[in-house]
């Protein structure tokens, strides 16, 4: 969703206005003993849910629908792991949600089939993008969901996207599609999971939002080959740009100027980011650049973006692209995008930054004025935020940023960021696997409806989508 500057402004003068308040607001969590930091009221303390699995603050409910298991409109099975998702307006009541799975190959148990992937016969093989070496799909992919936002229910859910594997997030494009990613870049043959493969993975797969059945499963090869996280697409240029979540923290952040902004699969140049004055995006020292700090940028070219062997970023590092610490969620403004890295910062509890492009992005004349990253948030304490992963604007110009931490009897939360960087929770995940003993889910694929009225987010596993309402507009700073 294209959130306009006006919101922006209107949001900042909002959080302006109550500079003479407590700049920390602390809050305990009473059920678990993990308390949290609010440097901003935001829209209140958060209330215990009765239900157990998700609080949020006074006057805010949530609906909880399409969980792991149950059956689909198509007869298949709702998989597990929902991530990453983007939303479409269908009507004036409805709209739709493309939802991601992160299923490895080996995860044959979760996905649409069911036990001993027994339905696989109820959709064409042929779409499929990829088999294992008994000739079952592989899991990972999308589904597809139609949510009514006045009667507050799910009507209908589809799998659209199968065959292809850990569909971590994705983006929106401006004409109605999702990209959704895989982050893996296993090779055919056999991998540890145990599952031989017939193809490469590490690809971009694109999904028509009103697509109602399976679609052809086709990569988008040139936006390269890697363990791709998520997409956002400027709508001024047709510039895509990328994020690389790699475990060691030595991942990239690319762009793509396409040769048709509609056309994807007719190619461009992929490029990645590099600051003019070179330098470490990371700053695990703590000195290479401090909250609120621009630098200006350049753009590498690269060559080989099929990456047979998974040396991409190296060789764009070797050019003198920046190291991203494990780049996450991304979410395009009006005019910016903002995206994040979960283990960036000196205790490596994440940063989200932001980048502003350039007039002149994708054209020589961009040199001599360049694009500008900013250091926007990175917090020191794990109780402010910890381990930020995807994320969407708001309507009223705040972040809405997911946790994916993982600890024992952790908690994961829903963060609000006001324009001038400060972090409150805006909700919290109670319920996690088994009976509390083992790590907490992760909160994935946070998405507004286009009129605003309603939050989606997904709870990761086994997998859950909900649809948050209440008094947006009741928001203290």
């Amino acid at each position: 969703m294209t959130i306009s500057r006006r919101h922006l402004i209107s949001a900042a003068a909002t959080g302006a206005a109550f500079v003479g308040l407590s700049r920390f607001a602390v809050a305990q969590d009473q059920s678990t003993g993990d308390g949290y930091v609010n440097e901003a009221p935001g829209y209140g303390p958060l209330k215990a849910d009765p239900a157990a699995v998700f609080d949020l603050p006074e006057g805010f409910s949530y609906q909880a629908f399409s969980k792991a298991g149950e059956t689909m409109s198509d007869g298949l099975v709702t998989p597990h792991k929902a991530d990453g998702m983007g939303c479409f307006p269908l009507d004036r009541d409805r709209v739709i949600l493309v939802r991601n799975h992160e299923l490895k190959p080996s995860d044959l148990a979760y996905g649409a089939f069911g036990k001993d992937h027994a339905l696989a016969d109820r959709i064409d093989r042929t779409r499929v993008y990829d088999l294992n070496q008994d000739g079952k799909p592989l899991c990972g992919g999308t589904t597809t969901l139609v949510y009514d936002l006045k009667k507050k229910r799910l009507e209908s859910s589809h799998l659209s996207l199968a065959g292809t594997a850990v569909n971590c997030a994705g983006g929106v494009t401006p004409w109605g599609s999702w990209l959704t990613c895989e982050e893996t870049v296993v090779n055919p043959g056999p991998n540890a999971g145990g599952q031989t493969l017939q193809k490469s993975h590490g690809w971009v797969f694109e999904v028509p939002s009103r697509a109602k059945g399976l679609v052809q499963a086709t990569p988008l090869t040139g936006l390269g080959r890697f363990k791709h996280e998520a997409t956002a697409i400027d709508p001024r240029t047709g510039v895509v740009y990328l994020t690389e979540d790699e475990g060691d923290g030595r991942g990239l952040f690319y762009r793509f100027l396409p040769n048709d902004r509609r056309a994807l699969a007719k190619g461009g140049r992929l490029q990645a980011l590099a600051f003019r004055d070179g330098g470490d995006s990371r700053n695990w020292s703590g000195a290479e650049w401090t909250p609120g700090q621009w630098r200006d940028t350049v753009w590498i070219d690269l060559d080989g973006v099929d990456n047979p062997n998974d040396d991409l970023r190296h060789r764009g590092h070797a050019k003198g692209a920046a190291w991203f610490a494990r780049g996450e969620g991304i979410f395009f403004g009006e005019g910016e995008l903002y995206f994040t890295c979960t283990s960036g910062g000196p205790k490596r509890l994440g940063q989200v930054l932001r980048y502003r492009p350039s007039r002149f992005e994708g054209d020589p004349r961009e040199k001599d004025e360049p694009g500008r990253v900013q250091l926007f948030v990175e917090p020191t304490d794990p109780k402010v935020m910890n381990m930020c992963d995807n994320l969407a604007i708001a309507p009223n110009g705040h972040l809405m940023v997911c946790e994916d931490k993982v600890e024992l009897r952790g908690v994961n939360y829903l963060k609000g960021i006001t324009p001038e960087g400060k972090v409150y929770a805006m909700g919290r995940l109670v319920r996690g696997p088994s009976d509390g003993a083992l790590p907490t889910t992760e909160l994935a694929g946070v998405c507004f409806s286009p009129d605003g009225s309603t939050l989606f987010v997904n709870a990761y596993w086994p997998g859950m989508t909900l649809a948050i309402t209440g008094p947006w507009e009741r928001l203290k700073a």
